[in-house]
């Protein structure tokens, strides 16, 4: 069972979150995600155990607990879709509009209808 873990203190280190799961069962991996350009934790982990019925009872008894002086969240994590993941940057909805910014009779275009405006 992959477990997802919130809310963690940013000093938390994959060997404690593991040391934490331990107490319940088995666990396979645990890794706190780390950033790649600050090097520092993103503030949340995974938890690898094999026994689903470990892992449940892990769930309830560490969810919503202090661990490093942090409330943490725990639930099963769940499964990516695809499309997720790999990093990068992603192209979202929006950005520059076409209904604002500079026309060619008029120069800019007045009024809060979008596109570019003087904010000075």
């Amino acid at each position: 069972m992959n477990i997802f873990v919130a809310k963690l203190n940013f000093k938390t280190t994959s060997e404690e979150l593991e040391e934490t799961f331990k107490q319940f069962g088995e666990v396979t991996s645990a890794k706190v995600i780390i950033d790649k350009l600050t090097n520092r934790s993103k503030g949340y982990g995974f938890v690898e155990m094999p026994n689903d019925t470990e892992g449940y009872e892990a769930i309830n008894n560490l969810n919503d607990t202090q661990l490093d002086g942090s409330t943490i969240v725990v639930k099963k994590a769940r499964p990516k879709e695809e499309g997720e993941g790999g990093g990068g940057f992603k192209r979202r909805e929006g950005g520059f509009r076409n209904e604002g910014g500079y026309r060619k009779e008029g120069g800019f275009r007045g009024g809060d209808s979008g596109g570019f405006r003087n904010r000075y």
